[in-house]
């Protein structure tokens, strides 16, 4: 082998070696990296863990407070629809109680009416008869 042969053939074998170095490094920085985000992901979960569980209790309080409400305005609507329907019912007895005897007043008022104005006609007609008998006498008188 020439000289230049085994020089060629030096540095490639120091390529190789600073190559397999490099390499080395590499993988005991990734397997840093990888201990370190492990770490990293524990942290974050012990320190998380903790909200997550307020918050599913905060959402179980805030679901169990909804249902209640719902309750609540349900009841108040029946309740509501129950004090309509009696207010109406009391209303018709009202009007039933008030009306039917106002209507029969009225009726009687108005028969009253009817036999006053029948009384003045007669009146009326007795007065003509007696003021044309008088025209009658009038004439006849000389």
């Amino acid at each position: 082998m020439s000289g230049w042969t085994e020089a060629f053939l030096g540095v490639i074998a120091f390529a190789t070696l600073a190559t397999a170095i490099v390499q080395i490094g590499l993988i005991v920085a990734a397997g840093r990296l990888a201990r370190r985000l492990d770490r990293l992901a524990e942290q974050v979960e012990t320190e998380l863990k903790p909200l997550f569980l307020s918050l599913n209790t905060i959402g179980r309080d805030a679901s169990r407070a909804a249902s209640l409400a719902a309750a609540q305005v349900e009841r108040a609507d029946r309740l509501f629809a129950d004090l309509a329907a009696r207010a109406e019912e009391t209303f018709a007895t009202v009007q039933a109680t008030i009306l039917g005897p106002a209507r029969e007043g009225r009726a009687l008022f108005g028969a009253l009416k009817a036999a006053f104005a029948a009384m003045r006609a007669m009146r009326e007609e007795t007065r003509r008869r007696q003021g044309r008998g008088s025209e009658d006498e009038d004439a006849l008188f000389i």
